[in-house]
């Protein structure tokens, strides 16, 4: 606390009177305090004119005995009177000292400290004027020492039926208080009991004019010393020439807690934003009225950090505008968002060219002409034409990532060289901030890029099932993790559903993971069993290090037989949802160790499964709770998982709801779902063909006439052109087992054979007298997708048709 010079004094509290003037100019709240100060009564101030009841303008006579009852004087040096706040002159905080008479009150000469504030929003209140009497500030003080800064703050007591209104907008009033503390001080200042002035080192008011209460009483003192010395012949006493020194170190030591109190309030988020919006509500109303942020397109589009000094051809981005005006005056001629470049005549190419603030202390009617030539149909000279202005950088590691326009009613003092020397300092302060958050909105970019290359991006719709999955990063761990999910088309219209989690977190994990999903994609295309697919895969985690630890669930769907084949190594197990009663179970599977543990066998087993069920796949990080049985978390996800779903998406933003996990969690989070369709009997047709050439004929003729009964006559030309490549391949190269042939109707036409040789046919180019090559390439022009893939007993080769439209 600070009262006057004696910084351990306890907080000052004297009678503080409470005005609100509406829109008209008229009180229309007086408080008791009020009426102690000014002497009205509240029946007869409230309705009447401010100008009548109000200390408003007039020079401060020299002689005391000049000042009538009634009449009322701003200080010198204390910036606009009170009249220019009543009529609505100004629309920032004012603050000054008035002096009255009253002696019918029999209380002589009162010296009054005022504030105005003016109310922005859709309420009756234009203003709110607050004074004191100046007296009760000095009792106990040496003559002549007067009290530095004063914040008014209020006792408690009952509510006012009013408080409501003025409650919306204090928090700009007071802009270091908090909404609800606002809500409880508008409550207590508009009631009738008792306000007080209460003195504060660290909370003020944001009073603007010279930044800061002159301390007139010592200064007026130390004019008559010299003025009696100078008289008597006397040399001049050391305060008065002091005097100038020590208001400069005032008003140094003003600017500098400005700044420490501006760099206490921005960069409380490392959000680029919100860094943008607390720069900008910083400086205004206290510092300036207009606050103008415009930023390089590289830090705005999260890229690196902008290369090479701008010039006339670099995009600026306005990200925000802050003001005191009426509410969107500013916005239809400068909206937020809008990016340009700039000329080189304008103060704006200096200042970011240069990296220098530039002072321009009234913007011409000829310079405003200049600058509105930059707005497309739109006259920007009403807004800035006579408005004192500054224009600095917003640098860091001296390259200059944007800047900040600041303007100045015209009434208000101009920006001066040490309002320029501040105002570098601010903007070095705010760009250090914006740097941060810039920086770390481009590592958050980089890490989701990452992350997003190493997820796939899987269809909704396989061969007979649905596929729904969700990644959510660990929040506090970073944006990028270990875990994944995949799934593989195999041979014979079944699915690969794969669930991984690499152990740690951060990008090693990550790019551990990456490793892992390549090789798992590359064995399930090798149409590896689950148990030997894990084999393989701990043994190549063993090759690429010791420190290669990661759990695992591989699953094969085959919707035409009806059946799940699982693996599990060390993962927590999925759960199925039965279609027929909406049961959930959590499938019993071998655990198995985790991949990369080495010499542990893994087992596979076999599930049956019905058209409908739901098969749900997930990390640890979706049931696992510190401090928590992990049965918990498994049980809660048996139960949301079997709660009926609109959609497949719906069901897992069902279970991510009911797990609680969107704000908190510590791990990443994969999940994926699969709705198990299957494949109808009808929708499936198969043919043994012995290893004859002439079965290449009746395979066509088999194909054309199933494709003729599925109503797919289109497409049965060339389907059966294509079987009969594929068959007549099969038979030249196979042993001794028969070749097989099968065609699945789903949302493609799948047609797929099969033979007992492993040698896998590969694309040749055919020149004119090649009698062989040509079978494949006339497969891959005509096929929507083709590919091959080695089986237990041999390989299948396989291609897909579009289906026509119905």
């Amino acid at each position: 606390m600070d009262r006057g010079i004696d910084r351990d004094a306890p907080p000052g509290r004297v009678p503080l009177a409470v005005v609100v003037v509406d829109r008209e100019g008229l009180v229309s709240h007086w408080s008791t305090g009020a009426r102690r100060l000014f002497g009205a009564a509240k029946e007869d101030a409230v309705g009447r004119p401010a100008l009548d009841l109000l200390p408003v303008s007039g020079a401060l006579p020299e002689q005391e005995d000049e000042v009538s009852y009634g009449s009322f004087a701003a200080y010198d040096g204390l910036g606009p009177d009170l009249e220019s706040s009543l009529d609505g002159r100004l629309s920032y905080p004012a603050a000054g000292r008035a002096r009255l008479t009253a002696p019918e009150q029999d209380r002589g000469r009162v010296d009054v400290l005022w504030w105005a504030y003016p109310l922005v929003g859709p309420g009756r209140g234009r203003l709110l004027v607050l004074a004191a009497d100046a007296a009760g500030l000095r009792a106990g003080e040496p003559e002549g020492v007067a009290v530095e800064r004063i914040a008014p703050g209020f006792a408690l007591h009952t509510d006012f039926p009013g408080a409501g209104e003025l409650a919306r907008g204090l928090s700009e009033i007071l802009p270091s208080m908090s909404v609800e503390e606002s809500a409880r001080i508008v409550a207590q200042v508009l009631e009738l009991g008792y306000p007080v002035l209460e003195f504060s080192q660290n909370d003020r008011v944001p009073v603007t004019p010279d930044w800061g209460v002159a301390r007139r009483a010592e200064r007026k003192a130390r004019r008559e010393r010299a003025a009696r010395a100078a008289a008597e012949g006397r040399p001049v006493p050391d305060d008065v020439a002091d005097e100038s020194e020590d208001l400069e170190y005032a008003a140094v030591r003003e600017r500098l807690e400005f700044l420490n109190e501006v760099s206490g309030r921005i960069g409380t988020s490392l959000d680029l934003s919100r860094t943008i919006i607390e720069v900008s509500q910083a400086v205004v109303p206290r510092f300036t009225d207009v606050a103008g942020t415009y930023l390089r397109e590289q830090v705005v589009a999260g890229e690196g950090f902008p290369e090479g000094a701008p010039d006339t051809t670099t995009m600026w981005h306005r990200v925000a505008v802050e003001h005191t005006d009426e509410p969107g005056r500013w916005d239809d001629v400068v909206p937020v968002g809008e990016a340009m470049p700039f000329p080189a005549h304008t103060p704006f190419f200096q200042c970011m060219t240069t990296g220098e603030p530039v002072l321009v202390p009234r913007i011409s009617e000829q310079m405003g002409h200049a600058i509105a030539s930059q707005f497309e149909k739109r006259d920007i000279r009403p807004l800035i034409t006579g408005r004192s202005m500054l224009v600095v950088p917003l640098k860091a590691r001296d390259v200059v990532l944007g800047f900040m326009i600041l303007l100045r009613h015209p009434e208000r003092v101009e920006f001066n060289d040490m309002d320029r020397v501040t105002g570098a300092e601010l903007a070095a302060r705010a760009g250090l901030v914006l740097d941060n958050a810039r920086m770390y909105t481009h590592q958050e970019s980089v890490a989701e890029t990452l992350q997003d290359s190493m997820l796939p991006h899987i269809p909704p719709r396989m061969a007979g099932c649905d596929i729904a999955t969700r990644y959510l990063p660990g929040t506090l761990l970073g944006r990028v993790g270990g875990d994944w999910f995949d799934s593989v088309k195999l041979p014979g219209a079944r699915t690969a559903l794969v669930v991984g989690d690499v152990m740690g977190h951060g990008l090693n994990s990550a790019a551990m993971m990456g490793q892992l999903r390549t090789a798992v994609q590359t064995m399930a295309a090798l149409d590896l069993p689950p148990a030997q697919l894990l084999r393989n895969l701990d043994d190549l985690a063993q090759r690429l290090g010791d420190t290669y630890l990661a759990t695992c669930l591989y699953a094969v769907y085959d919707p035409i037989a009806g059946e799940l084949h699982l693996a599990n190594a060390g993962h927590i197990p999925p759960v199925l949802v039965r279609a027929e009663d909406g049961r959930s179970e959590l499938l019993d599977l071998p655990t198995g160790a985790p991949i990369g543990v080495g010499g542990v066998p893994f087992e596979a087993v076999r599930v049956r499964v019905e058209p409908g069920d739901r098969l749900v796949m997930c990390t640890d990080g979706l049931v696992e709770v510190r401090g928590e049985d992990i049965g918990v978390g498994l049980a809660a996800l048996c139960e949301s998982a079997a709660h009926p779903a609109a959609s497949m998406d719906a069901a897992c933003d069902t279970i991510i709801r009911a797990l609680n996990i969107q704000g908190g969690r510590k791990d990443d989070v994969a999940l994926l779902m699969a709705r198990l369709n299957g494949i109808e009997p009808d929708d499936v047709a198969e043919w043994r063909l012995a290893l004859d050439p002439a079965e290449v004929g009746r395979a066509r003729a088999a194909v054309r006439e199933q494709l003729h009964d599925w109503g797919l006559a289109r497409i049965a030309d060339n389907a059966g052109l294509l079987v009969g490549e594929l068959v007549t391949n099969a038979l030249r190269h196979s042993h001794a087992r028969p070749v097989e042939l099968r065609l699945v109707r789903g949302d493609t036409l799948l047609c797929e054979v099969d033979d007992d040789n492993h040698e896998l046919p590969t694309l040749l180019s055919a020149g004119p007298g090649d009698e062989f090559g040509r079978g494949l390439r006339v497969v891959s022009t005509l096929a929507r997708a083709w590919g091959t893939s080695r089986r237990g007993a041999g390989k299948t080769v396989w291609f897909e048709l579009t289906l026509p439209r119905r």
